[in-house]
């Protein structure tokens, strides 16, 4: 049985976008974004920073998460970061 963790994330990046990801290590994973590794979106849109992490008990969970938020309008993205504490200060230029 695998008793690892699983994260959905979101960065900001460098033009204001979101990005949506999942991993089982999130510094690991901020780390590759940002050497420009990560993904080909963030490589095209850095510099990135990290503005949400949720832990998922699966992978399958995460992945889930993952999906739901990449297929969201930009104000439910908004809504959701803000219903979990995220501030709009922090995407907002």
């Amino acid at each position: 049985m695998d008793n690892k963790d699983y994260f959905m994330y979101v960065l900001l990046c460098g033009d204001g976008s979101f990005y949506c990801g999942y991993t089982d290590d999130v510094s690991k994973r901020l780390k590759k974004h940002q050497s420009g590794k990560g993904a080909k979106y963030t490589k095209n849109h850095a510099p990135v920073d990290l503005l949400f992490y949720e832990k998922f008990t699966t992978k399958s969970l995460a992945m889930k998460a993952e999906y739901q938020f990449k297929h969201q309008t930009r104000q439910k993205k908004e809504a959701y970061l803000l219903k979990n504490g995220i501030s709009s200060d922090m995407w907002t230029f």
